[in-house]
């Protein structure tokens, strides 16, 4: 087969596995996938060897999509937009990663790599956007990208129910207000705080 081809293949098988894992969690089968690739079995088992192989590389592919659009992102949208955006989209692959996380959490037991290499990733995708909202003035300048992470995978996970990815994006947006640098507030002299 022209590598190509081959090149073609896995792509589409792994764009296929996003699809049926993301519907039917772990236990999806195979067969699905490839179906839905439009290949045989044996040639998504010649890409894949191993179901943990196929969540893995399904995984590091969703991973670099987001690094990559945030540098897209970079030149595409004003600062403020570009996090906003990133971080929506890290919504959407986190409901692709619910559908696997099974097979992912056997998949880092085996290999704890798979995890830092994404930590590491999504940790200077999202850093890059931060530093240019940041020295655009746009967002207040004490958080890192670790604290953006944390409260974002804080966000999927409490929402694990029908219709929680609307309320994780509309909660993305409140978080990202909140951040943002505003004039600092006089308080009011008719409504002080009182001393317990």
């Amino acid at each position: 087969m022209p590598r190509v081809d081959a090149v073609r293949n896995r792509e589409r098988v792994l764009e296929a596995a996003k699809v049926v894992f993301s519907a039917g969690g772990p236990e999806a089968s195979l067969e699905a996938v490839a179906r839905t690739a439009g290949v045989g079995i044996g040639t998504l088992y010649r890409h894949f060897p191993t179901r943990e192989a196929l969540f893995e590389a399904v995984y590091r592919r969703e991973v670099q999509q987001l690094a990559d659009l945030a540098e897209k992102l970079k030149q595409e949208a004003p600062p403020i937009d570009a996090l906003r955006q990133w971080m929506r989209s890290n919504v959407r692959f986190v409901a692709t990663k619910k559908g696997m996380s099974e097979a992912l959490a056997l998949a880092a037991y085996k290999n704890s790599e798979l995890f830092s290499y994404s930590f590491d990733q999504l940790t200077r995708a999202i850093g890059g956007l931060l530093d240019r909202a940041v020295a655009a003035g746009e967002i207040r300048n004490d958080i890192t990208p670790e604290d953006l992470l944390r409260a974002l995978v804080g966000m999927c996970y409490m929402h694990d129910r029908p219709g929680w990815q609307t309320s994780v994006l509309r909660l993305v947006d409140v978080f990202i207000d909140g951040l943002r640098n505003r004039p600092v507030a006089h308080r009011s002299k008719a409504n002080p705080r009182r001393s317990p």
